[in-house]
């Protein structure tokens, strides 16, 4: 998995007088847990960019102005209720030998044949929750669209994989392509592209829920 790193300072001082202090200066208050002691650090908002405005996954390495360096993962994050502008992030510390839990994106490869002959493509679940040691977690699910007819399905049980174990039961629906009243049911659905709007893995999905 990409790591991005976070250059930030120390905090010296904690508390409400203290965070407020920092984000008048646009500073994010960070606390990394997991290791001996809590690590309270702050860093420029700007920052965290890449890490919270993306679909995608990554870890995070640490790095402080005192020479400390940590491999982390974001774990909550608190945006202000009017602004949304982040108001403080919560790390865990990764080692190598303990299982870390993330949420990884999944990504919809190909066309569906079901959509083309007018079905709907529903993206039901667009991250997948695992437990996995840090070397093992994967930047994202590839899932492949492209034998989808009318009424399939693909779950969590055609992902599953021997390096991470998914928090979601095998059953749980991924993506699916539902009828309509467009749809064609008669026929060949390879040989038809009426009655519908071709969907790509780009194109998101009107229903479904993360």
């Amino acid at each position: 998995m990409k790591s991005i790193t976070i250059k930030g300072s120390q905090r010296e001082s904690v508390g409400k007088k203290s965070s407020k202090a920092l984000r008048n200066a646009g500073k994010v208050p960070c606390v990394v847990y997991g290791g001996e002691t809590p690590l309270h650090f702050s860093a420029d908002e700007m920052l965290f960019k890449d890490l919270v405005y993306t679909p995608s996954a990554h870890t995070v390495v640490v790095e402080l102005d005192n020479g400390t360096k940590i491999d982390a993962v974001m774990q909550d994050i608190q945006f202000h209720p009017v602004t949304d502008k982040i108001i403080h992030i919560d790390f865990y510390q990764l080692f190598s030998d303990k299982p870390v839990t993330m949420a990884i994106p999944v990504r919809l490869n190909g066309n569906a044949p079901g959509v083309r002959n007018g079905g709907r493509l529903l993206f039901r679940n667009r991250k997948l929750t695992i437990r996995a040691l840090p070397g093992n977690l994967p930047d994202f699910f590839d899932v492949d669209i492209t034998t989808l007819k009318i009424g399939d399905l693909i779950a969590v049980e055609s992902v599953k994989s021997d390096a991470f174990t998914i928090l979601h039961p095998d059953s749980t629906v991924i993506v699916q392509v539902k009828t309509s009243r467009t749809a064609i049911t008669t026929g060949e659905e390879e040989g038809e592209e009426e009655g519908g709007e071709e969907a790509t893995a780009e194109a998101p999905a009107a229903e479904g829920n993360e």
